[in-house]
């Protein structure tokens, strides 16, 4: 979303040259690596988009966990001949595309039953040179090299006698006191998962742009997606490629600084409302004979200022937009088709920087609910008799909401609520009013999208200050539980795209390049 495009600066600019500016002394750096020999601590201060580290000979004593979270373009990470003699749970967390785990010639004594959790990427690990104690504590190292589909170098054994320099997944059976509580229960759990699919996201593609804003749309039984750039000032129009399986470049509308790219459909024709800051905002149409878009329409600069969310909806098979404005000086305004082209319908209101608008059917009626950074969201209901969206209420205590999003599960309505400074709010209409029903601790949010896959619903919740969060919905406590980070810089905001009986989540970034994740089911039974 356009608001916050500021807010993603927060941090001087001084500052943010001076973290990534220096390299340690025990350290040489190139752009894309970093080796540390005899260091006491893992660099902090580096060069961004580090994608491979070497520790070597390195004096600290153990790796705790989120140690190497600083640096999360890390694709290669080795740690050769150190002292650490400890690997803590959650040790490697944060780094979601780590290929290659080189953990050779260490003094280790123990590593934590989760060491390795979230390398979901992980293809490689070695642990020569480094001699465990096959008993119950290494069961679950054992149950774990069962279960990886990472290569693993072999893991020897120092004992118990039996066992000494065997290979640990050679070792066929147990002491019997393995058979302790937390054993069974890892045991359970490692059946269960072979027995019973659960879903991932893992990256399926990476754009190399900036991005603030997806829609996606079909026509033609083709699937595409019209993405807002801004630092390009492009709204770039990609297509699924079915014998690929990527989306393509497929058309290209230039303007000023776009913010938001919508698409309308209206029989066979394709419209794209494209929102700029600057410039005014215009709607371009496909043109058939031309094989690109094209303009069509300008909308009014003296209505929209400073356009911030772009909302399609229909009443009575009627088709409307409404363009959220930011600005002191814009109106938020509802526009209509009248078979020849859209013009504005309705002015909502003056004053209030609007920073999003959501059409919700709330118990048959249709609603506008408008969030803004200087009053609480409103509600609006359209009136049968005026044709008109007239104030229906608000929702209290609710105030600098940045977006509202709407969702149902299980024929119940739902409301979304992203605020930046404090906690986002989860809420549920109970046929009189939205009661809040979860709080999500979300500092720097921008963006809390639900979305759904089948019978998956999840909340990813963006932050310009840390990783972003998946939840997923968790049936017996009715609530949203956390399933999966993911690193995007500076997300704007979250869409889901299906095609070919498969799911995409795009994940835009105002500061760094835009990610398409897939998800998948892990059937580990197969």
């Amino acid at each position: 979303m356009l608001l916050l495009l500021g807010a993603a600066c927060l941090i001087p600019r001084s500052a943010q040259v001076r973290r990534l500016a220096r390299c340690p002394a025990t350290c040489s750096c190139t752009k894309e690596s970093i080796i540390c020999v005899g260091s006491s601590w893992v660099p902090r201060i580096v060069p961004g988009d580090i994608s491979s580290l070497s520790l070597v000979n390195g004096t600290f004593s153990e790796i705790k966990d989120r140690m190497f979270s600083h640096l999360p373009s890390l694709q290669l990470l080795l740690l050769n001949s150190n002292s650490f003699t400890i690997i803590r749970d959650d040790a490697f967390a944060g780094l979601f595309h780590l290929e290659y785990l080189f953990i050779e010639g260490n003094k280790i004594e123990t590593i934590s039953r989760n060491a390795f959790r979230g390398l979901r990427d992980l293809t490689h690990l070695d642990l020569r040179g480094n001699k465990f104690e096959c008993d119950c504590k290494a069961k679950w190292l054992y149950l774990w090299l069962k279960m990886t589909n990472s290569t693993v170098f072999d893991v020897l054994c120092s004992g118990p006698p039996e066992y000494q320099e065997k290979k640990l997944n050679d070792v066929t059976s147990f002491d019997y006191e393995c058979t302790t509580t937390g054993i069974q229960s890892l045991c359970f759990m490692n059946a269960f998962l072979f027995k019973h699919p659960f879903p991932d996201f893992v990256v399926h593609q990476t754009l190399p742009y900036q991005s603030v804003s997806v829609d996606t749309f079909n026509s033609k039984n083709d699937v595409y997606v019209a993405i807002a750039q801004p630092s390009m000032e492009n709204c770039m129009v990609l297509e699924w490629d079915h014998i690929e399986m990527n989306f393509r470049s497929y058309d290209n509308i230039t303007g000023q600084s776009i913010v938001g790219c919508k698409a309308i459909l209206i029989d066979d024709q394709v419209f794209v409302v494209v929102a700029q800051l600057f410039g005014g905002s215009h709607i371009y149409k496909y043109d058939e004979s031309w094989t690109k878009f094209v303009k069509f329409q300008d909308i009014e600069v003296s209505r929209i200022s400073k356009p911030n969310d772009i909302e399609l909806f229909q009443i009575d098979d009627e088709t409307f937009f409404v363009i959220a404005d930011s600005s002191k000086a814009g109106l938020s305004t509802v526009y209509k088709w009248n078979s020849k082209g859209f013009y504005s319908y309705q002015s909502l209101h003056e004053w209030f920087r609007d920073t999003d608008a959501e059409f919700v059917d709330i118990d048959g009626k249709s609603h506008l609910i408008l969030s803004s950074r200087s009053q609480v969201p409103i509600i609006l209901q359209w009136n049968k008799s005026s044709k008109k969206f007239v104030p229906h209420g608000d929702i209290p205590n609710m105030e600098d909401v940045l977006a509202v999003k709407s969702f149902r599960m299980h024929n119940t309505l739902y409301l979304s609520l992203t605020r930046f400074i404090g906690d986002s709010r989860v809420m549920r209409w109970n046929s009189k009013q939205f009661v809040e029903i979860q709080a999500l601790p979300s500092r720097g949010a921008m963006t809390l999208q639900p979305f759904s896959f089948k019978d998956n619903h999840y909340l990813a919740l963006g932050s310009d200050y840390t990783f972003s969060q998946i939840y997923q919905w968790d049936k017996e406590k009715q609530l949203f539980k956390k399933f999966k980070e993911i690193y995007v810089q500076a997300p704007r905001s979250f869409t889901a795209v299906s095609t070919d009986r498969r799911d995409f989540f795009f994940a835009s970034s105002f500061k760094g390049k835009t990610k398409i994740f897939e998800h998948i089911i892990v059937d580990l039974s197969l």
